[in-house]
Formats: C-alpha cells, structure tokens, sequence
C-alpha cells in the first residue's frame, strides 16, 4: 500500500504519465526503505569506466552480474542499476524482485574525450522489465550539449512508455579546473542542469565547501557552507526546491565511518538517499549488508 510520503512525492510530478508514477513508486515501495521517501541505489557501472580487475579483483565475487542482484535484494535496497550486459544476465533469474534501472551510456578509462557512448535503448529497458533509464552527463565538457540531446531524445522515449529517468551530473572538463568538481556552487549547477532536463532521480556527488565560479560567489557570500548538511540542503533546493528525488553518489572507497556520516547529511539536509557502488561490493558480502543494514537505519532514524 503506497505511503502518504510516496503520494506526495509523486504529486510533485505532474506531467507524468501512470506508467512513469507507477515505476517510481516501485523504487519507492521497494525493500527496507520502502514507503520512507527514502532511497538506497546499487550502481554497478564500474567495469566500465575503471575495468573490471579495478573494481572486482578485491572481492572477486562480484566479477559474477548475479552476485550484484542477490546483494542488492538481500540488502533490501530500492533499485539496482547497471549497464546492459549486467541487467541482461540476470534479467530471467531475479525477474520482479527488484527494481532496476538500466543504464544507457559508459564511457573507459582510456578516452581522451569527456564523453560516453550510448550503449542501450529505451527498448532494452522494455524488454528487461526496467523502472528506470540512467543516463550520464558531463557539465563543463565540450561535448555536454550532444550529451544533453541524447538523454532528450531518451527520456522523452522512455516517458512516452511509462519508464522514469536518472540523470547522473558529474561536472567536468572545459573551463571547469579538477578542483573545482567538488565546488558547491558547481554541484549544484550541475544538479539543476538535470533536474532542467527532466530527470524523475537526479545523481550527483556530495560537494565541499568551496566555490570555483567568479561570478557565483556573491550569491554564496554570508553564509557558512562548512556543514555537509548544508551543502546537501542547498544541492536539493536547487532541485526545484525539493520537488525532484535527489540521491548522492558514494565516491571512491572509503571508511565505513565516512560513509555512515555521509548518510547522516544526506538525511538532515533532506536528500533522498545514496546510490553507493564500490563502498559496498568492494567490501566482503557479509561487511557489505552489515554496511548496507547500518545505513537503512540511519536513513530511518533510528541511528
């Protein structure tokens, strides 16, 4: 049964068809969050963009597409996203056990452009029984713009079939300098940018405090952005005040600790949740769901 805090979530979705609303509302009724207007993601796009020795020779269970699924359903998690060769060979197996979303572009860690292929079709997630398409973007990168068609032309496919959309914004090249990635001012940017272009699910980093563009500073002047929180709070605000599910990468690896904090922020400056990859299928399984257990508690509050 849908939970008044779903409804009104998905209220703020008015131009959505039911399909869309339906699809969103099963990431948002799935597992132990379920009905909490809360999220937990499982991205497992890695093998992609870093190779697979990288991301799965720690813990080389997870060189196995099935392992992702059972960790993700044990885990209670809301969705599991992956690109198409990973959905696909465990489509039939964990078919209607969890929601996944499929993501359509990867890039490699050999480009020299800022960019990613698309590498699925709104059929493709038809297909595999998908609630949601992914897609990257890059901000500040040359090539942004072509990015930005192709998820218009994707979405508008995807919504037209009743499929929500998950844009990931990771700010990068161009004018944009490597410490200014992390800026506020720049995240932020980069959250609206998606939520502009139609995400349902909008991914971004956690950002610091600084603020990389001349001519934003003056709006962030007189404030104190040393909290996280805060941080995240604005990030949301810039998601059409609120109106639009946010969630927040959880980056590199990292202590458990840093994580359980993250979450902390996350949850006090009212985001949505975490979609958290190498912090969870790098760790031993049973590390993983103690990790991932911890985490649906603090998002509950209860710790």
């Amino acid at each position: 049964m849908m939970t008044p805090t779903v409804k009104a979530i998905l209220d703020k979705y008015e131009s959505d068809n039911p399909g869309v609303k339906t699809n969103l509302a099963r990431i948002l009724m799935q597992g132990k969050l379920g009905g909490t207007g809360k999220l937990i993601i499982l991205p497992v796009d890695q093998g992609f963009e870093h190779g697979p020795a990288r991301s799965f020779a720690i813990n080389p269970a997870a060189y196995d597409p099935h392992y992702h699924y059972q960790l993700a359903i044990d885990a209670g998690l809301s969705a599991y996203a992956a690109p198409l060769g990973m959905l696909e060979a465990g489509a039939d197996t964990f078919a209607g056990q969890i929601p996944t979303i499929l993501k359509l572009n990867s890039s490699n860690s050999w480009a020299t452009q800022i960019n990613q292929a698309v590498t699925g079709g709104v059929d493709d997630a038809l297909r595999l029984g998908c609630s949601a398409i992914g897609f990257t973007i890059y901000p500040g990168a040359d090539e942004v713009f072509d990015m930005m068609e192709e998820i218009k032309e994707l979405s508008a496919e995807a919504k037209a079939v009743g499929i929500a959309t998950v844009i990931w914004s990771y700010p990068r090249g161009g004018d944009l300098p490597k410490s200014g990635e992390l800026a506020l001012d720049v995240g932020a940017y980069a959250a609206h940018m998606a939520t502009l272009l139609g995400a349902h699910i909008i991914k971004v980093k956690l950002p610091g405090d600084h603020i990389e563009q001349k001519d934003a500073k003056k709006s962030y002047e007189g404030t104190d952005w040393s909290k996280q929180s805060d941080r995240v709070a604005h990030v949301v605000q810039s998601c059409f005040a609120g109106r639009r599910i946010v969630v927040f990468s959880g980056g590199a690896a990292k202590g458990a600790d840093a994580v359980y904090q993250d979450a902390r922020d996350i949850l006090a400056g009212g985001g949505n949740g975490s979609i958290i990859g190498r912090n969870t299928f790098q760790r031993p399984r049973h590390e993983a769901l103690a990790m991932l257990d911890k985490l649906v508690r603090i998002y509950k509050g209860e710790e």
